[in-house]
């Protein structure tokens, strides 16, 4: 057991002299340090300048400071330039330091997070240009010109209704009218702004008979084809120019697009005069197949659902309701009809004329009659402007007040109306699409005459006729009134029991079907 001993007593000797040498080297190298550290201190307060280098998050933080100071200056500057004294809040610069950027590190993440915010809310006011290409504007507690200059909605127009307000009709001749408008078109515009040329199917005829006009007078220019001059710059001035007098009708634009794909398709190769010809035959045979031979069908169609002892309800004017009802007459039906009007066109006046004159009984009566009109009514005849793909009826406003009481009453409400007055369109209520018309046409004139009845002095009603046509003539000059004349509404599908068409008889959930048969034959 002596040679183990022997071992480790000699690795115990070993170990402490192994140490010591660590010791010496670690003490070597810590003096060769040491001896070192005076001359490199020396050599670094010889370069480095009086002041420490800032980091790259401080020198942002400086710039930006700056910048705010200069900003705020020239605030100040354009303050007293415009006769008001503003104290200028200029930031302190930050202190150099690396302390301070540790004890400031939040705020600058605030500052840079504010600055980013203006820029972005700077952008967004729309000054069109990028933070590269051109420097910040200069912020002003003043409010800007563009912001001053910038168009208010006028105090007359209707809120709910103003995104129908567009520019004022032309109620008379431009003293220098366009040149590319043909005067058959400008003819035309003045009759429908000022309701000469009233009613779907009167200002559709017109329209085409305008066209047809004004492409016999055309020429194709040289370098060019007649399908695609006419179209573009010949057609589309005539078309603006008359939606400028009024809107166009749903059967106007039906035509219109069934006459640009008609000049799209002639081909290149036909004489000019031969295309000319043939178009003038295709308006002429539209006319006489979608609008006469249509109506034709309806009346008789409608007639016959006419029986002895009705009393037919209509109101306002169609031409459609009118060859009905002048059509069962001559069959030998005795009915009486009541016509029941509205302000401010009184169309009902023309239809009631046209029927007595016929020898039919007629009655005439207001649309706020309405519920009194209809106490013995059998059937209600009504024309259309249009018909909706969802089945609803877009007609002159009024009519969904008789056709809801009517069907309150389950009295049938018939709707005639040819399928050149269908669209794809949908609606929903009459806010979205209408038609605005002057609101000075509702401040109308007292027609009635005035009559000495139980000993009523004449003078007197006259002076109160002429009291109550003054009410409103200077309703513009009043801060808190507003008119508002629309000219149609929207009748749901549900009040409606037929639509009578050239097609047959329907209910309007086939307006769709029939409006894709019709405009693909």
């Amino acid at each position: 057991m002596a040679p183990p001993t022997a071992r480790v007593t000699e690795n115990t000797d070993r170990q402490p002299s192994q140490a010591d040498s660590t010791e010496t080297t670690q003490q070597i190298v810590d003096t060769d340090r040491s001896s070192q550290q005076p001359n490199g201190s020396a050599k670094s307060a010889e370069s480095v300048p009086a002041e420490p280098k800032l980091s790259g998050a401080e020198l942002k933080k400086k710039k930006q400071a700056e910048k705010a100071a200069r900003r705020e200056r020239e605030k100040a500057e354009r303050a007293a330039a415009g006769g008001t004294s503003v104290a200028p809040n200029t930031p302190a610069p930050p202190q150099a330091g690396k302390g301070d950027s540790q004890k400031k590190s939040k705020p600058n993440q605030q500052d840079q997070k504010s600055n980013q915010q203006d820029k972005a809310q700077h952008f967004r006011r729309g000054s069109g240009t990028t933070p590269t290409s051109q420097k910040l504007p200069v912020r002003s507690s003043q409010p800007s010109t563009q912001a001053m200059t910038r168009k208010k909605p006028s105090s007359k127009e209707v809120g709910l209704f103003g995104h129908l307000y567009g520019h004022p009709r032309r109620q008379t001749l431009h003293p220098t009218p366009p040149k590319e408008v043909h005067p058959s078109v400008l003819n035309l515009g003045l009759q429908m702004s000022t309701y000469t040329v009233c009613g779907s199917n009167a200002r559709c005829v017109a329209m085409l008979l305008a066209f047809k006009a004004a492409i016999n007078a055309y020429t194709t220019p040289p370098q060019t084809s007649l399908a695609r001059h006419l179209t573009s710059h010949y057609l589309s001035p005539q078309i603006t120019y008359l939606n400028s007098c009024r809107p166009l009708s749903i059967s106007m634009g039906n035509a219109i697009r069934w006459l640009k794909d008609l000049i799209i398709k002639i081909d290149p190769a036909v004489p000019e005069q031969d295309a000319k010809l043939d178009i003038a035959d295709s308006i002429d045979a539209f006319i006489r197949e979608r609008i006469t031979a249509a109506d034709t069908l309806i009346a008789s169609a409608a007639a016959d659902k006419i029986q002895n002892g009705d009393v037919i309800v209509t109101y306002a004017k169609s031409s459609i309701v009118q060859k009905t009802l002048l059509q069962a007459h001559t069959q030998g039906k005795r009915f009486r009809v009541v016509v029941v009007d509205s302000k401010p066109l009184f169309e009902g006046r023309n239809l009631a004329r046209a029927l007595s004159n016929a020898g039919i009984t007629v009655q005439y009566a207001l649309v706020t009659a309405t519920s009194h009109a209809l106490g013995e009514s059998t059937k209600v005849l009504i024309g259309a402007h249009a018909m909706m793909s969802n089945g609803r009826l877009y007609s002159r406003v009024g009519t969904a007040v008789v056709a809801m009481q009517a069907a309150e009453r389950d009295i049938p409400v018939i709707v005639c109306c040819e399928s050149v007055k269908f669209t794809d369109r949908v609606a929903l209520d009459s806010i979205v699409g209408n038609e605005i018309a002057d609101p000075d046409e509702l401040v109308g004139e007292a027609r009635g005459e005035a009559r000495s009845e139980g000993g009523t002095d004449v003078e007197e009603v006259q002076g109160n006729a002429v009291n109550n046509q003054g009410a409103l003539k200077d309703w513009r000059k009043r801060e808190n009134l507003q008119l508002l004349n629309i000219m149609y509404d929207v009748t749901p599908a549900e009040y409606i029991k037929m639509v009578v068409t050239e097609y047959g008889s329907l209910p309007p959930s086939s307006v769709p079907v029939v409006h894709r048969i019709s405009t693909t034959v």
